[in-house]
């Protein structure tokens, strides 16, 4: 991944999840990919980190967020 353009906005270790956010952002006209760092064999070690372009970082870090707090209230 040597485009300097690709910041990581978040990091995660559950991979469905990881890529429900980066479909969230791509629908959205984010452009989104996923960098798994986790051990083939053993998933639990490593992490799955999100990186967007850093044109579109704010506006990524407020969907995501957005979305977290919809999650929340939905859960009361």
């Amino acid at each position: 991944m040597s485009n300097p353009n690709w910041v990581k906005i978040r990091t995660y270790t559950n991979r469905v999840e990881a890529e429900i956010v980066k479909l969230m952002l791509v629908e959205n006209d984010i452009p989104a990919v996923l960098m798994n760092k986790q051990d083939s064999s053993y998933p639990v070690f490593g992490n799955i980190e999100l990186l967007v372009d850093k044109e579109h970082q704010l506006e990524a870090v407020a969907l995501i967020d957005s979305f977290s707090e919809e999650d929340l209230e939905n859960e009361d």
